[in-house]
């Protein structure tokens, strides 16, 4: 039988920090006038990919799960607001897959110690994909067998992922180039 490791406290605490970090990316905007179709990012992915790549695998997904619970006991954390309600919407998945996008980015970073710059890039982009991967399916699911409002799979690409993958994909590098910058700092709270 193996045993796992429990956080240590500062490890909980910084957990605690990325949790209120990603709640906060939740409310802050940046707002793209292209056409056809403005587009809208939050920080979210940011600071998720973020917590990952500082703290690790497991804390940054634990991390994501703090925003995720406090968000579906009702505060309102999330983009728009909160609750249990929140688990039928089709876009939950996107909230969903914060967790596996920081683990990945945490567990892939961790791979690359002689270039960890590329690295870490790399495993942002793997993270946001996974972010993409389960937002989507979730989305496809929920509009198709809970709520009846049929969508395509094409219809979902295209909603979910070319309007708003692009603008994803700077975040998941800034992250990243962040990550790099940040580690000694991190390192000594650890």
């Amino acid at each position: 039988m193996t045993r796992t490791r429990t956080l240590s406290v500062r490890e909980t605490a910084l957990c605690g920090l990325f949790a209120a970090l990603i709640a906060a990316g939740a409310f802050i905007r940046i707002d793209l006038p292209v056409q056809p179709f403005p587009m809208h990012f939050t920080l979210q992915i940011f600071f998720s990919l973020l917590a990952g790549l500082l703290l690790g695998p497991r804390p940054g997904a634990v991390s994501v799960g703090i925003y995720l619970a406090v968000g579906l006991m009702g505060v309102p954390v999330f983009a728009a607001g909160g609750g249990p309600a929140y688990l039928i919407r089709p876009t939950f998945g996107f909230l969903a897959g914060f967790v596996p996008a920081s683990w990945l980015a945490g567990k892939i970073s961790r791979m690359g110690r002689s270039h960890p710059l590329r690295w870490s890039i790399a495993a942002s982009v793997i993270g946001m994909m996974s972010y993409y991967l389960s937002g989507m399916v979730y989305f496809y699911v929920v509009s198709n067998y809970l709520i009846s409002m049929p969508v395509t799979w094409w219809m979902v690409a295209v909603n979910c992922f070319f309007l708003t993958a692009a603008g994803d994909l700077v975040l998941s590098v800034l992250a990243a180039v962040m990550a790099q910058r940040l580690k000694p700092a991190v390192g000594q709270l650890r």
